[in-house]
């Protein structure tokens, strides 16, 4: 069996230092052969650069997807298109740079393809998600069976249509963006492991990673304000999928949230 975990929206320092101080203790705690984390918010709550990318691989993460704030630091344009571990939305028109897909290998040496897509319900008018992904995912099963999926979109909706979308082509369809985790993981019909979105690794006390007044205030006044992450009750979000390696198939699904403190107590544990 291959075990994967996705660790949900990193943002900022506070999602960083979770990662930093803990991700090998949780490797080893959940037996991990493959680290895929979403780092589009890595960089103070927005965007990804090639130093905060390249500390979070010396980590222990192994594949890094993103989704529509990908390009909100300049450096990504050259970044991403040096580090083929860094993925973006493969459903970005022809011409972006970068790649939607990777191939990665476990230490095992079990081949996993890792796709990156992003949903168009209130989010950028880009390609079709619905389209692009099952010829991604037809051109990975050549060298993969196991077939991981990041959904990034806004809308319950159309994550759950992926899910169904892509049930028995994929192992695992995991949702971010919202940074919200949800407690609907299951393993559909035909094999595939779902969740509707991973959630955030940063500050909970917060309005989905940044501070709560100016966040609020925009809802009570409607007046434009400086967004800055927050820093409060720091927690690690993710999910464990575990894959058969001869058919490609979940056979279990664990949803993940550990506190700065747990992260701790687990970093000591295994010391």
């Amino acid at each position: 069996m291959t075990r994967i975990l996705f660790i949900g929206d990193i943002v900022g320092r506070p999602g960083r230092d979770l990662v930093h101080r803990g991700l090998a203790a949780l490797v080893a705690a959940h037996d991990i052969d493959l680290v895929v984390a979403n780092v589009e918010n890595a960089a103070a709550g927005f965007g990804i650069t090639r130093e905060i990318g390249d500390q979070l691989l010396d980590r222990g993460v192994d594949v890094m997807t993103s989704g529509n704030h990908i390009w909100d630091k300049k450096e990504a344009l050259e970044y991403i298109g040096a580090e083929a571990r860094l993925l973006r939305p493969i459903n970005y028109p022809a011409g972006a740079p970068g790649s939607g897909t990777y191939l990665a290998r476990t230490k095992e040496n079990v081949s996993v393809g890792v796709v990156n897509a992003m949903g168009r319900v209130f989010m950028l008018n880009i390609d079709d998600p619905f389209a692009a992904v099952p010829r991604a995912v037809e051109a990975l099963r050549a060298r993969a069976r196991i077939v991981f999926v990041d959904f990034h979109a806004e809308a319950t909706s159309e994550k759950v249509a992926m899910g169904w979308h892509l049930d028995g082509k994929v192992t695992a369809v995991v949702g971010t963006h919202t940074h919200v985790q949800t407690a609907d993981e299951r393993i559909l019909p035909k094999g595939t492991a779902y969740l509707t979105d991973a959630g955030m690794t940063g500050p909970h006390d917060s309005v989905i990673g940044v501070e709560i007044e100016p966040a609020l205030g925009r809802f009570l006044n409607a007046l434009p304000a400086r967004f800055d992450t927050a820093t409060a009750n720091p927690r690690l979000n993710g999910v464990v999928v575990e894959a058969d390696e001869e058919t490609g198939r979940a056979v279990d699904i664990e949803r993940i949230s550990y506190s700065r403190d747990e992260i701790d107590d687990l970093a000591g544990a295994s010391s």
